[in-house]
């Protein structure tokens, strides 16, 4: 059980190194934040997250103990939940130091199936595997793709509406350069002068900005204030959706009251992504798309509200798919979407599930699983 328990706690390491930062990349991507704010930011609301999940997430860790996807007798084996977490938690990392978001709900449910295939062959229930794990899984980051271009869209009329309007930053510096200087008989001199100049800067080097009113303060710094909030509501959401999927398979620890195995499991997540998140945060931040604090925003509610309405509905959405959908939506709208790299994420989301299928497989058969 001791070994079942650090096993966990590796996955949920993995889990928070993976997608902790997730919930605050359009806060460091739009400027609005750094790196260590945003990932403290995004600590305290994924831990408040997965600590509020004890409380209303008990279906959605019993589903993913296994039960009613492999045979009831296996979700009982300490052995086969060692396999699975071991599994979803390699694929997890390694995706991670390839800098790939991809989703812990895909490799726990991959893991599952390939340890359930040797340990039990012919007793993986694939009708609940379609019914209750890839459609909800398949059909989010499309909803998300919409919903995050809706509501951009919906936040820009308003914002039109009410005559805020767009500021770009002028960088302006001064620079010395060698001018050329025609002297009297003909004779070229060259003299170092100072020159001004001016130029607009890159999304890297500038931030648009919100020129006026909303509701009597002012526009920027209102829309700050509110993207914190939403980026809040993200992490929140997302480690309300994600605890309970990993102390499930503490379940079976009774010696270990599950309460505990949620702190741990909560602890284990925030630890993982205050060491280790910095390459998922570049993908997520500066890869995927280009966007300023409004469409941050807007990224965020559609994320927030799509994980909260899937947790409300005990659906095993994967955030990560929810949140760079809502990104690539609004992306594609303002048409400052990264298409190569978004390929390359969407390569590792279909590659996720038979990675850890197959670790689990071949782990389940190393130790004689049965």
């Amino acid at each position: 059980m001791t070994l079942l328990f650090l096993i966990v706690c590796f996955l949920a390491w993995s889990n928070g190194a993976n997608d902790n930062f997730k919930g605050v990349a359009s806060l460091y991507g739009s400027g609005t934040a750094k790196f260590r704010p945003a990932l403290t930011w995004a600590t305290i609301t994924t831990a408040a997250g997965g600590i509020t999940a004890l409380f209303f997430a008990q279906a959605l860790m019993k589903k993913f103990s296994g039960k009613g996807l492999v045979p009831d007798a296996l979700t009982t084996q300490p052995e086969f939940l060692l396999v699975v977490a071991l599994a979803a938690g390699a694929t997890v990392m390694l995706a991670t130091r390839l800098g790939f978001p991809i989703s812990t709900t895909h490799g726990l449910t991959g893991a599952l199936v390939g340890a359930g295939m040797v340990a039990a062959p012919g007793g993986v229930n694939f009708s609940a595997l379609g019914k209750n794990f890839l459609t909800p899984l398949l059909l989010a980051p499309l909803l998300a793709v919409a919903v995050g271009a809706f509501i951009y869209l919906v936040l820009r009329a308003v914002r039109l509406g009410m005559g805020v309007e767009k500021n770009m930053c002028v960088c302006v510096g001064c620079e010395t350069q060698v001018i050329p200087i025609v002297r009297p008989a003909g004779i070229f001199t060259a003299e170092m002068l100072p020159v001004i100049t001016a130029t607009t800067g890159t999304t890297a080097e500038c931030r648009q900005r919100y020129a006026g009113k909303m509701l009597g303060v002012s526009a920027g710094g209102l829309v700050d204030v509110l993207h914190t909030i939403s980026a809040g509501a993200v992490s929140f959401a997302r480690g309300l959706n994600d605890t309970p999927k990993i102390a499930a398979l503490l379940l079976v620890a009774t010696a270990l009251d599950i309460r505990w195995g949620f702190l741990a499991v909560a602890v284990a997540m925030a630890a993982g992504g205050l060491l280790n998140s910095r390459r998922v945060a570049e993908t997520m931040s500066h890869k995927l798309s280009g966007m300023n604090p409004g469409q941050g925003c807007a990224a965020n509610l559609a994320t927030a509200i799509l994980v909260s309405t899937a947790n409300y509905s005990q659906l095993p959405v994967s955030t990560t798919h929810v949140s760079v959908g809502s990104i690539v939506g609004i992306g594609a709208v303002t048409r400052r979407v990264h298409w190569k790299p978004v390929l390359g994420v969407l390569l590792s989301w279909v590659v996720t599930l038979p990675c850890a299928a197959a670790i689990a497989a071949l782990a389940a058969w190393a130790l004689g699983v049965r």
